[in-house]
């Protein structure tokens, strides 16, 4: 059992070693949920004396006003032989054998962290003491209740100290030991009155009544102690502390406590319950009890940690590591952070991740639909041909079959086509650009750095604004390669078409008559319809070829190419990293620390049962 109190000593230290107090923060606290047992008084309650008596040793400062300052987070080892000493965390392999020195760094521990201004801190001190006059027990320490403040404190003082005594014993796990004076009345105790704010029913509150012997003649604690007056879960306790005088004679303290057996046993009020009545009694039941409630803690314990660990590594893996130290450490970092941004705009395009479907939308539907809404029809009205054909022959009719006008016609068909191609090249170069804008916002890395994340979102941007200038431009000639030349199979069937429509022996004035004209514009219709179902499959391909596939291919070359001239500043400032997720990732890898650290040692404890 005494592994168990260890146990939670060594997970205490730790805590504090890595910045784990208890107080409100967006990191999960392992303080809070180890058991622990906090001292509660006044002022001139006999807290501090009740400490002493219970550790055998004079080693508290001492004085008027606000003494305790700071929680004293105060480990007892018991060992079975040798010199008492005692340790402080903050001061390794610092051995204290002269206790007045431990009263004195107390204090200057205190000022070190508040100054010498009064204030209060909630950053506890450790101290370990290792005799052989005390029992396996850690008590807290908790600056003493005041109504007023002294002269260089803040008004505030008061409702400080109140508020941070309630922010330690309100934890379900805290054991609240409340030291009342038994010369005052119990109803203005102000250990009883904040204990029962949080622990009305007093399921974890350890009632102890001091300077019994200063009582009024003629009156007794008996009914306190008995629990008539104030009823309490756990049985109350009695302690006669020294006397001022005792103090200031520097009586022993084992003396002490013999003296205070002396008291009990031979006062006929209390000789019934003189069993259970003195610090050395205290620091037995209250070692025994801490030690139970240690032990039905474990396994919530060992749940919560295995829980917060899990969670602490997820946070850190978001994150990410930190920045590397050396230029090259750093060119790498970069170059690796590019390749999963490269890799997750990949996944979009292939269908992995979802985005790439749009590009299809663009091929199957937009550009269809925008090559139907092309009104052919109309440029091919009967006045447009009669118009196009008479300003082709010239002052020349033609002879037998108006080319020049057919060419015409076809030419300024044809043209009107670039528009939907055009439209094609711009919609799939605005859907790779949101591609981008998803690939950055999924990259973790990325958002790590923001000049980083800044510095690849527009060196992607500008290699997709290259690739659709050469997209369109090779698009756009597929436009203009067919109005260049024609297809000559398609109107070497002319002549049978013609024999259907008319006889070519007519007059050449009577061709421009309407049926004549309809002929033509129905051949040139044909013609820009066929030319139009073969650029609806080739300026896909054409659009592939020069914005999708280069997309995949070549997104950041020339970014990795300006990279490698970069100076190690301008590297480092390309990883200029949010200070507050630096301090973040500090934060959670010493909590992190702590949590493996407290892991190992209770499964050592479990093992060793």
């Amino acid at each position: 059992m005494e592994n168990l109190i260890s146990l939670v000593n060594k997970l205490q230290r730790a805590c504090t070693a890595l910045g784990d107090h208890g107080e409100e923060s967006a990191l999960p606290t392992l303080w809070d949920s180890l058991p622990a047992i906090a001292v509660v008084g006044g002022q001139s309650s006999g807290k501090s004396s009740v400490l002493e008596s219970i550790v055998g040793k004079d080693f508290l400062p001492r004085g008027s006003g606000i003494v305790t300052r700071r929680p004293l987070v105060l480990q007892l080892h018991k060992i079975d032989e040798g010199r008492e000493y005692a340790e402080f965390l903050h001061l390794p392999r610092k051995r204290f054998t002269d206790f007045a020195l431990v009263r004195k760094e107390i204090a200057d521990e205190t000022d070190r962290e508040t100054g010498r201004s009064k204030q209060i801190s909630s950053v506890p001190i450790h101290l370990s003491i290792y005799s052989p006059n005390v029992v396996n027990l850690t008590l807290i320490d908790l600056p003493g209740l005041t109504k007023v403040a002294v002269e260089g404190q803040p008004d505030s003082i008061v409702a400080d100290i109140e508020n941070m005594v309630r922010s330690f014993i309100e934890k379900p796990n805290c054991i609240i030991l409340a030291i009342s004076p038994a010369n005052q009345d119990l109803a203005t105790s102000d250990a009883i009155k904040i204990s029962r704010e949080v622990d009305p029913k007093g399921e974890r509150t350890f009632g102890v009544l001091t300077k019994i012997d200063l009582m009024d003649k003629g009156t007794d604690a008996v009914d306190i102690l008995e629990g008539k007056s104030y009823k309490l879960q756990f049985p109350w306790f009695g302690v006669v502390n020294r006397s001022q005088a005792d103090i200031n004679k520097s009586v022993d303290m084992i003396a002490a406590r013999r003296k205070e057996r002396e008291y009990f046993a031979n006062s006929p009020e209390y000789k019934h319950m003189a069993h259970r009545m003195g610090s050395e009694h205290l620091g037995k039941m209250l070692s025994k009890h801490l030690e139970s409630v240690i032990k039905s803690r474990i396994p919530g314990l060992q749940s919560l940690i295995n829980k917060s660990i899990l969670e602490l590594e997820s946070e850190l893996s978001r994150l990410g590591k930190p920045v590397a130290a050396d230029a090259g450490g750093k060119l790498y970092m970069i170059m690796e952070i590019c390749r999963i941004f490269d890799q997750i705009y990949k996944e979009h395009l292939d269908g992995v991740r979802p985005g790439g479907d749009k590009i299809y939308n663009v091929f199957d539907n937009q550009l269809p639909a925008a090559l139907k809404r092309l009104q052919f029809d109309k440029q091919l009205a009967m006045e447009n041909v009669r118009k196009l054909i008479t300003e082709a022959d010239g002052y020349q009719p033609h002879l037998i079959a108006p080319e020049q006008g057919y060419r015409r016609l076809i030419e300024s068909s044809l043209i009107s086509i670039r528009g939907p191609a055009e439209a094609a090249v711009e919609a799939v170069h605005s859907i790779l650009k949101d591609l981008i804008h998803k690939a950055i916002g999924e990259t973790m890395e990325l958002r790590q750095y923001p000049t980083l994340r800044v510095e690849v979102g527009n060196a992607a941007f500008e290699s997709l604004d290259r690739m659709r200038e050469e997209s369109k431009k090779a698009t756009l000639k597929l436009v203009d390669m067919e109005c260049s030349y024609l297809t000559v199979d398609f109107f070497r069937k002319l002549p049978q078409d013609i024999e259907k429509g008319g006889n070519p022996t007519h007059s050449i004035f009577d061709r421009y008559n309407d049926s004549y004209l309809r002929r033509i514009g129905t051949t040139v219709l044909s013609y820009v319809n066929m030319v139009c179902a073969s650029l609806r499959n080739s300026i896909p391909k054409s659009i592939v070829y020069g914005q999708v596939r280069e997309a995949k291919r070549t997104l950041l070359d020339h970014f990795f190419a300006e990279l490698g001239k970069k100076e190690p500043k301008q590297l480092a400032k390309l990883l200029d990293e949010d200070p507050a997720v630096m301090e973040r990732r500090t934060a959670l890898a010493k909590r992190l620390e702590l949590y493996r650290s407290a892991q190992s040692e209770i499964d050592a404890v479990a093992w060793s049962k």
